[in-house]
């Protein structure tokens, strides 16, 4: 078993279903959505190759 690999992972699409999304980030950050609403806007924050996680002290540190 190689281990999780980072993206988004979405479950529960069908009709009658409870949708459930799962991102795991490229800094191994793990946000869990549930409900519709809540699927939509992780969806939209989820970027593949960008991490949202890092904080503005630690942009500066790197600079």
């Amino acid at each position: 078993m190689t281990g999780i690999q980072p993206g988004l992972s979405l479950r529960g699409l069908g009709r009658n279903e409870f949708p459930v999304a799962d991102w795991l980030c490229t800094c191994g950050q793990h946000e869990r959505a549930r409900g519709r609403r809540a699927v939509i806007e992780l969806n939209a924050r989820a970027t593949l190759g960008h991490c949202p996680h890092t904080t503005t002290q630690t942009r500066r540190t790197a600079a």
